[in-house]
């Protein structure tokens, strides 16, 4: 383990984190709303912190090994959750707590989406710009922009990047270099956020407003400007321009590269992930709007139409934005959407859950062990498409669904330990461990009101959740020290 170079690269990342000060900085002086010294002290304090980890080791400089960049990721996510969480309790809003300003920055940087700040609508600019801030970096992962931007790390990116992509196989690169690799991915990040931001300005929200709703849609994370959240807007051409960026984001951006590298839209049409992926939504989607149609739970047929396509999209991709109440549907639909959650979105997504492909691989995989009751002497291979997956694959699939449910139900047994009722614990496990946001029971509108412990616990829910299970759960292995 290369220690000394892992401090150097920490201490790199936390400088350059410190400029994430600057923008809400800017907003504070546009918008005059008094809250810039916060952020002016929290960007000299990250900033001085990471040039004294940096400082005595800034000579050292050799490729990473693949353990270290499992260090170097999780390390900075833990230290960037905790730090981005300093300007929010400098701020004072509401005399906030320590565990409520990590609690915010953790769901924020994690793409969660859930909040224990209440009044949004009376914050200052520049805060609220922070938190969307916050889930726009981490959607696409600030260890990707890293190997895309600074190169003159002089680490092995490779080693960070399969640390830090979501997905099942890591080993696959868009283009001969890596570094090529992620910025051809940030790009794209990029294209979709100014289109979002544009669409949303041109159906009637400010351009602040835009900007903001834009990061944390195509990041999947769901922080909104306003308590009410999408519903705010009560406008259906919004709600429009979200599910469609939503869906977009939820893709495997992979597949964008091809297609506009292709002009084509034939890569969509192959890839046997996204068909599931809009499958799953459009059968979700029938089913929830004719149950609130069946119910009469909205007045008209267009209502339940929007509405419910809107919260299965948003729910489905762990978005988690809201324009109704949800948790407060008729019958079987809260937990329906809860469930869908689990699948979350496409790998190689912004979007949370197990994935797609997993959950794909999976439903395969079983229908190959019936098989094999059948014909126990056949040899069937477990195809994706048509290409057969290797058998390793496949092992680590089942290792990581299993360790994403023992996981789910040692946490609802914690946050029930601290007093949490059976509804709100198993909800709240579910929200965070897939970075959805929402939930059910007291967690439903927001987490103000759960107890310490419980917060602390679902950051680390978070936190697993978005490295995905493995890149934390590897760190705790006697093997993984041993040199």
């Amino acid at each position: 383990m290369q220690l000394l170079v892992i401090q150097r690269i920490l201490g790199l990342l936390m400088m350059v984190f410190s400029s994430t000060m600057l923008p809400p900085i800017l907003a504070g002086l546009i918008f005059e709303d008094g809250a810039i010294l916060p952020f002016v002290e929290a960007f000299f304090l990250i900033l001085i912190a990471g040039f004294l980890l940096y400082l005595p080791v800034y000579r050292h400089k050799k490729e990473l090994r693949l353990r270290d960049g499992f260090l170097v990721v999780v390390l900075f996510w833990t230290v960037l959750g905790v730090a981005g969480g300093l300007p929010i309790y400098l701020s004072g809003i509401y005399e906030i707590s320590i565990t409520d300003a990590v609690f915010e920055s953790m769901s924020g940087i994690t793409t969660t989406g859930a909040t224990v700040i209440v009044g949004l609508d009376d914050l200052p600019h520049s805060l609220l710009l922070y938190r969307q801030e916050l889930q726009w970096l981490g959607g696409m992962g600030i260890i990707v922009l890293a190997v895309a931007v600074l190169p003159m790390l002089g680490v092995g990116g490779m080693q960070l990047f399969r640390a830090e992509t979501p997905g099942p196989v890591k080993d696959t690169k868009l283009t001969p270099r890596i570094t090529e690799t992620a910025k051809a991915l940030w790009y794209i990040y990029l294209g979709l956020t100014i289109a979002c931001c544009l669409a949303y300005w041109v159906a009637g929200m400010s351009f602040f407003d835009a900007l903001s709703h834009s990061f944390s849609t195509v990041a999947i994370g769901g922080f909104s400007t306003h308590d009410a959240s999408m519903g705010y807007f009560n406008s259906t051409a919004i709600e429009l321009i979200a599910i469609v960026f939503m869906l977009l984001s939820g893709v495997n951006f992979a597949i964008h590269f091809t297609a506009i590298r292709n002009r084509s839209l034939r890569p969509y049409q192959r890839d046997a992930e996204f068909r599931t992926y809009i499958l799953v939504l459009s059968v979700v989607s029938v089913i929830t709007i004719g149950y609130l149609q069946l119910t009469e739970t909205f007045d008209s047929t267009a209502e339940s139409v929007i509405e419910g396509l809107f919260q299965v999209v948003s729910i489905g991709t762990t978005t988690g934005f809201t324009t109704a109440e949800y948790h407060s549907w008729p019958g079987f639909l809260p937990v329906l959407l809860l469930y869908v959650s689990f699948i979350g979105g496409c790998s190689g997504s912004t979007g949370g859950g197990i994935k797609v492909i997993r959950i794909l691989l999976l439903v395969k995989q079983g229908m190959r062990e019936l098989r094999r009751l059948v014909h126990p002497n056949a040899q069937i291979a477990v195809k994706i498409g048509k290409k057969a997956m290797p058998e390793k694959v496949i092992e680590a699939v089942w290792g990581f669904f299993a360790a994403y449910f023992a996981i789910s139900a040692l946490m609802i047994l914690l946050l029930m330990a601290t007093g949490l009722d059976q509804e709100t614990a198993f909800s709240a496990v579910a929200a965070c461990l897939n970075n959805l946001g929402p939930g059910l029971g007291d967690v439903g509108r927001n987490f103000a009101s759960i107890n310490d412990p419980a917060k602390w616990i679902l950051c680390l829910a978070m936190l697993l959740g978005r490295l995905e299970i493995f890149t934390l759960l590897v760190l705790i292995t006697p093997a993984f020290w041993k040199k």
